[in-house]
């Protein structure tokens, strides 16, 4: 499926404000491809900075997307992956025959604090984790689990 010199699946998160659900599921594409895939995130309208309750539920997996920075969609993104995975961004959302799409409907994180980010960031992360099986990619690495309470 990749169309790229070393047969490297690539992929594209898009939301509208590439401040959230996109940058998670870079986040979580990254450390469960662990240099197997390549990922790319952009939104239609960025926002100035990534969503600091995000990043907190993010760190809480032990993946830092602190210095991430939202960026409008380009040309140049599109042509270069193999699946784009869009996120409620509707018709903002580019669409290029010939590439994969998929769309996730997920709730927007934007305006919640981190007790109402965390079952979207796992719902990203199941989704993720099952994109990487599609490519024949499977992550090894485990299901997160809290700690047990004492």
């Amino acid at each position: 499926m990749a169309d790229h010199a070393d047969g490297t699946p690539a992929v594209l998160f898009l939301c509208v404000h590439n401040a959230g659900r996109s940058q998670m599921a870079m986040g979580f594409f990254e450390h469960l491809a662990d240099g197997r895939a390549m990922a790319l995130s952009g939104g239609s309208e960025p926002a100035e900075h990534v969503n600091p309750a995000a990043v907190q539920a993010m760190a809480e997996r032990g993946i830092d997307i602190s210095q991430a920075s939202p960026t409008r969609w380009t040309d140049e993104m599109l042509h270069a992956v193999d699946v784009v995975v869009t996120m409620g961004c509707g018709d903002a959302c580019p669409v290029v025959p010939g590439k994969r799409y998929e769309d996730w409907v997920l709730d927007d994180p934007a305006g919640l604090d981190v007790d109402g980010v965390r079952p979207i960031r796992d719902e990203i992360e199941r989704r993720v984790r099952d994109l990487l099986a599609r490519l024949g990619l499977p992550s090894s690495a485990p299901l997160f689990a809290p700690p047990a309470s004492e």
